[in-house]
């Protein structure tokens, strides 16, 4: 794997640092175990996402949603119960995993729901008030205008 020198970055930049480490952390992230359980994102709206994870063998009672700073943890842990089938082919991993997602700011989970063997997890961006773009109006030459109050 390539390791990149992000220092340029921090002597030019201020904030930026959670880029770098996020991006760091996935160009050395362990390929072997980003492949079970496989998983789904779309995007279902303009700000609105889904993440869908193939969970068959899991109940929900297995299964656990926890949003820990700002990342998503999704993880599951078999019952510990004996299981007395005997099996000629078992397919299904039931293994236990944890599965980590990094959120962007004001990113949200909105809902959960564990159907035909799928963990649908639905996120919704939800941007401030204070940080969406406002239209300024633009006062005649002459006059001006301060808080709706104009001013000559």
């Amino acid at each position: 794997m390539r390791h990149f020198d992000f220092s340029p970055l921090y002597r030019a930049t201020v904030g930026f640092d959670q880029i770098a480490d996020l991006i760091d952390r996935v160009s050395t992230a362990d390929s072997s175990n980003t492949t079970y359980p496989p998983y789904n994102i779309e995007k279902t709206d303009d700000d609105a996402y889904r993440i869908s994870i193939a969970v068959a063998g899991f109940s929900e009672n297995d299964l656990t949603v926890e949003v820990k700073e700002s990342a998503l943890v999704v993880s599951a842990r078999k019952s510990e119960t004996k299981d007395v089938k005997s099996y000629l082919h078992r397919g299904i991993a039931t293994r236990s995993f944890e599965r980590k997602f990094d959120l962007a700011d004001h990113v949200r989970v909105t809902a959960a729901s564990h159907v035909d063997g799928m963990l649908n997890i639905d996120l919704k961006r939800e941007v401030p008030e204070a940080l969406k773009p406002r239209r300024i109006e633009i006062a005649s030459s002459g006059s001006a205008m301060i808080d709706g109050t104009s001013i000559n």
